[in-house]
C-alpha cells in the first residue's frame, strides 16, 4: 500500500469572513478544516490539516440570550483563584478570544491539538498579512454559486418560455 506523499497532502490556506457568523457552527467548520477531515485520506493519527484565516472576528455573533448571559471561566490554580467575565467584556478585552476559545474546545483532547490550533490566524479586522496564501475563499466561492444557481434557474424558465 502506497502512502500519499506531502505534495499530495499540501495545506491548503482558507480564508473566512466571520461577519455576521454564528459563533458555534463557524468553530466547528474551521475545526474541520484545521484538521483536515474533508480531505480523502485524512486519518485520525495524521496532520493533514490546513491553515484558516479568519478576518472579522470582532462582528461574530451569538444566538439567544447568549451576547450578555454568557461567562467564560478560568482557574490559576490558587485558592480563590476563580477568574469570570462577561461575554461583553471579554469581547471588549480580546475581540478574538471568543472564537478561538471556541476552535480551541473543538479540537480533538491529543498530542495534535497544538500543531493543529497554531495553524489557525485570527484577525479582529479586514487587514491580514497572508493574502498571497489563500487558495480558498469561502465568500467567493458561495457567491459564485449562488450566482450560477441563479443564471441557471433564470435560463430554464427562459427557455420554458420560448418552448410555449
Amino acid at each position: 500500500m502506497s502512502v500519499p506523499t506531502t505534495s499530495i497532502r499540501g495545506q491548503v490556506w482558507h480564508l473566512v469572513d466571520a461577519r455576521g457568523r454564528n459563533l458555534g457552527r463557524l468553530a466547528q467548520r474551521i475545526s474541520i478544516a484545521l484538521r483536515g477531515k474533508y480531505k480523502p485520506f485524512w486519518h485520525p493519527s495524521d496532520d493533514v490539516g490546513d491553515h484558516v484565516v479568519v478576518i472579522n472576528a470582532r462582528h461574530i455573533r451569538l444566538s439567544g440570550n447568549k451576547e450578555t448571559d454568557k461567562k467564560y471561566f478560568w482557574h490559576s490554580r490558587w485558592v480563590g483563584g476563580l477568574t469570570e467575565l462577561k461575554h461583553d467584556e471579554f469581547k471588549a478585552a480580546h475581540p478574538n478570544g471568543p472564537l478561538k476559545k471556541a476552535v480551541y474546545g473543538m479540537l480533538p483532547k491529543n498530542n495534535l491539538r497544538q500543531t493543529h490550533f497554531h495553524r489557525l490566524h485570527v484577525f479582529a479586522d479586514d487587514d491580514h498579512p497572508y493574502a498571497q496564501n489563500i487558495m480558498r475563499d469561502y465568500e467567493r466561492e458561495a457567491l459564485e454559486k449562488a450566482l450560477a444557481a441563479a443564471a441557471e434557474t433564470d435560463s430554464s424558465v427562459s427557455a420554458s418560455a420560448t418552448k410555449k
